[in-house]
C-alpha cells in the first residue's frame, strides 16, 4: 500500500500550484465549516456566561401580553415577552407578588426590576441610556462585579435615595479615566451621587449593561418613572433540580394574585435558564445547519473540480499508465493509485481548511474580546474529525471516476497515445 501512496505524493508534488489550486474548493468549504462551527460555540459560551450572569440557578418572571389579548389584535409584537416592546403595557407584575414568591419552598432569594430610559449628564457630557432599577437583593443573586466603589442598600432602596452605579462604558465616557466615585451626575431631572462601577459586563438580549446607569428600584419607580410596577423578576432557588416544579409553582401563585383563572390569559411568562438555553440552542442550530450547507455548496464545486484535474492527469499520464500495466500492474493498482491521489489531495485542502478556519476563528474571538464579550475560542475536535471525514469522502466520490477511467485503459492503446 506504501507504494501507492508514494506514486499519489509525487503526482501531488509534480505540479505544486495546480495542486493548490485544486484543493482551494476544498479548502474554502472546509475553513467555513471550522469557522461556523467555532463561533457558534464562541457565541454559546457568551450566552452561558450572561446567563450565569443572573446565576445558573435561576428563573426569570417576565410580564408577557395575554394569548387573548394577542388574538383580538391580530398578531404579535416582535418580542411577546417583552412589556417594553408591546403595544399593550402590562401592569399587574407588583412587589406583592415578589415577596409571595420568597415564601415558596425552594425559592432562596428574589429581587423585582424594572427599566426606564433618560438622558445622564456630567458637566458638558451628555448620554441617553437606559436606567435600570432593581432591589438591593440583586447584589445577592446577580454575578456582576463591582470594580469600583459598591452596591446601594435595602435602606438606600426603600428611602428612594439618588445613588448609582454606572456601567463601565458609561463611565468611561462621562468620566474618562477619572474616579467617577463620589460625583454627582445628573439623571434626568434629579441629582444622583456615583458610588460604583461595574466591571465589562457585556451586552445580553436588547440591552447592554455597560451602557446602562443601575439605581435603586424605588427611586426609579417613583421619582423618575411615576410606576408601581416591574418588568421582570430574577428568582434564585435552593435546588436547581426542582427548577420546574418551581417555576409551575410561580405560576400558580402569580394566577391567584392576579385573579386569572385560565392560563391562556396569563400577563406573565416563567421561564428557567435550561429553557432559555434550549431555545437559544435551538436557534443556534438552525442557524449552523444552514451556514454548513452553503459551506457544503464550496465543497461540492471543490469536489467537482479535484475529478476534473484527475481527468486532466489521466490524461497527461495515459503512457505511463500503458507501461505500467504492460509490466504487469492490475487495473487495481492503477485504480488505487489514481485514488488515493484524489483522496490525499482532499485531505490536504480539509487540513489546510481546518488552519485557516482556525486562524480566522482566532481572529474573531479577539475582535469579541476586544468589544467586551466573553468570547472564548473554541474549536470542536468533532469539527476536525468531520471536516477530515468529509475531505476523505469527496475524495473517494470525485475521484473514484476519473481512477476507474485510468484503470480500464488498454495497455496497447495506452502506449500508442505516447
Amino acid at each position: 500500500m506504501s507504494k501507492y501512496f508514494k506514486q499519489a505524493l509525487k503526482g501531488i508534488m509534480a505540479s505544486p500550484s495546480r495542486t493548490l489550486l485544486t484543493t482551494l474548493g476544498i479548502m474554502i468549504g472546509i475553513g467555513t465549516v471550522i469557522l461556523v462551527l467555532s463561533t457558534g460555540e464562541g457565541f454559546k459560551s457568551y450566552i452561558n456566561s450572561q446567563i450565569d450572569a443572573f446565576g445558573s440557578n435561576t428563573v426569570i418572571v417576565q410580564t408577557s401580553v395575554p394569548s387573548a389579548t394577542k388574538a383580538r389584535a391580530g398578531g404579535e409584537s416582535k418580542d411577546p415577552n417583552n412589556s417594553a416592546v408591546n403595544a399593550v403595557p402590562i401592569t399587574t407584575l407588583k412587589e406583592k407578588d415578589i415577596k409571595d414568591i420568597k415564601t415558596l419552598s425552594n425559592v432562596k432569594n428574589a429581587y423585582g426590576a424594572t427599566l426606564g430610559q433618560q438622558v445622564v449628564t456630567y458637566e458638558s457630557v451628555s448620554k441617553n441610556v437606559f436606567i435600570f432599577g432593581a432591589d438591593s437583593s440583586r447584589f445577592d443573586i446577580d454575578k456582576g462585579v463591582i470594580s469600583n466603589g459598591r452596591g446601594y442598600s435595602n435602606e438606600e432602596d426603600k428611602s428612594l435615595s439618588q445613588v448609582a452605579i454606572l456601567g463601565h462604558d458609561i463611565s468611561v465616557d462621562l468620566f474618562g479615566e477619572n474616579d467617577p466615585i463620589g460625583k454627582i451626575v445628573r439623571v434626568g431631572n434629579y441629582n444622583f451621587e456615583v458610588i460604583g462601577v461595574y466591571d465589562r459586563r457585556g451586552s445580553f438580549g436588547f440591552s447592554n449593561d455597560d451602557e446602562q446607569v443601575f439605581i435603586p428600584l424605588s427611586t426609579l419607580q417613583k421619582k423618575i418613572l411615576g410606576i408601581d410596577y416591574l418588568l421582570y423578576s430574577v428568582v434564585e432557588l435552593e435546588d436547581n433540580k426542582k427548577a420546574d416544579a418551581t417555576s409551575l409553582d410561580i405560576g400558580d401563585l402569580l394566577r391567584h394574585n392576579h385573579s386569572i383563572t385560565d392560563p391562556v390569559r396569563d400577563d406573565f411568562k416563567v421561564q428557567t435558564q435550561a429553557e432559555s438555553l434550549s431555545t437559544f440552542d435551538s436557534i443556534l442550530q438552525a442557524v449552523t445547519l444552514l451556514l454548513i450547507a452553503i459551506a457544503c455548496i464550496s465543497l461540492v464545486v471543490g469536489g467537482v473540480g479535484v475529478m476534473n484535474i484527475m481527468y486532466v492527469v489521466v490524461t497527461e499520464r495515459i503512457a505511463e499508465v500503458g507501461l505500467k500495466k504492460a509490466l504487469g500492474a492490475r487495473n487495481r493498482d492503477i485504480l488505487y493509485e489514481f485514488l488515493i491521489e484524489a483522496v490525499m489531495l482532499t485531505v490536504l485542502g480539509g487540513v489546510l481548511g481546518i488552519i485557516g478556519g482556525a486562524f480566522f476563528s482566532f481572529i474573531v474571538s479577539k475582535i469579541a474580546q476586544s468589544l467586551g464579550f466573553a468570547w472564548k475560542l473554541i474549536i470542536p475536535l468533532w469539527g476536525i474529525i468531520l471536516s477530515v471525514s468529509i475531505s476523505m469522502i469527496i475524495g473517494v466520490v470525485f475521484g473514484v471516476f476519473p481512477a476507474r477511467n485510468a484503470a480500464r485503459l488498454n495497455p496497447i492503446e495506452a502506449l500508442n497515445k505516447e
